[in-house]
């Protein structure tokens, strides 16, 4: 057998979505990606198929890892393995790869989720270095109409925001994320501010983000569709305000980080 790792962009995208769907048929919440969606993840989420990776066995690509770069900061935007690949080593041999591609481009720290069920891979993360930085959410909550208009515009919601945060977002949810969004829109009450996005396909509002006082602000977010928050940090008061709304939690993750600032 034999095992060689390429770069993402020797594959084209419909392979890629291919691979990835593989990977995650049986994952612990499965998911189905298509063109649009990944492509849409590559420009959001500053993924770099040059950086990213494509394992072959035998010269069939039998596994990923998306790296994500921001100037020296990195995400691991997603590792997966086709089930007939597992437990060869070949996750690792990605994670190490893509380590090395961030350390040649001055990266300090590599980011990451994994979620709570998922023991193996947290374990593996755990040997490469990774430490535990906090526990983040995923919230949803149903939609409710008729509630009145808060919109403001973006630039003015996220200057609110910038004042009233209290700690760093989550990759996804970042201000450069934010700034890949051209859909996005702004709300603003007298005690806070939020932006979200609306889905074209399944019409739920996307959080991206929110600080203040978050009641009014979901109230006003759910008037758009149902609200879905990603990688809310355990805790927050927007997840116990998301509660007394009736919204639940789908997912826990661990969020994790790797210190390259001393490898040599």
């Amino acid at each position: 057998m034999t095992i060689e790792l390429r770069p993402a962009r020797s594959l084209s995208i419909a392979e890629r979505v291919a691979l990835f769907n593989a990977a995650y048929e049986d994952y612990v919440i499965p998911s189905r990606l298509d063109e649009s969606t990944l492509q849409g993840m590559i420009d959001w989420f500053d993924l770099d198929v040059d950086a990213s990776r494509i394992a072959l066995r035998d010269g069939e690509p039998v596994g990923f890892g998306n790296l994500g770069l921001r100037r020296d900061q990195a995400w691991i935007g997603g590792v997966g393995v086709v089930t007939s690949a597992r437990r060869q080593g070949i996750g690792e041999l990605l994670m190490q790869a893509l380590h090395d591609e961030a350390a040649a481009r001055s990266v300090k720290q590599v980011w990451l989720e994994v979620i709570e069920q998922n023991d193996a891979a947290y374990r593996l993360y755990e040997k490469l270095g990774y430490d535990l930085v906090r526990w983040v959410e995923v919230w949803t909550l149903p939609t409710e109409s008729s509630r009145p208009s808060l919109e403001v515009p973006v630039e003015q919601a996220h200057a609110r925001i910038r004042e009233l945060r209290a700690e760093h977002e989550p990759w996804q949810r970042s201000d450069a994320t934010l700034a890949h969004y051209a859909d996005a829109r702004g709300i603003e009450t007298d005690e806070g501010a939020a932006i979200l996005r609306v889905n074209r396909v399944t019409g739920a509002a996307q959080v991206v983000q929110i600080a203040g006082e978050p009641r009014e602000l979901l109230q006003a977010v759910r008037s758009y569709g149902n609200v879905v928050i990603l990688n809310l940090p355990a805790g927050d008061p927007v997840g116990e305000a998301m509660r007394e709304l009736g919204g639940a939690v789908t997912v826990r993750q661990r969020e994790m980080v790797l210190d390259l600032s001393s490898r040599g």
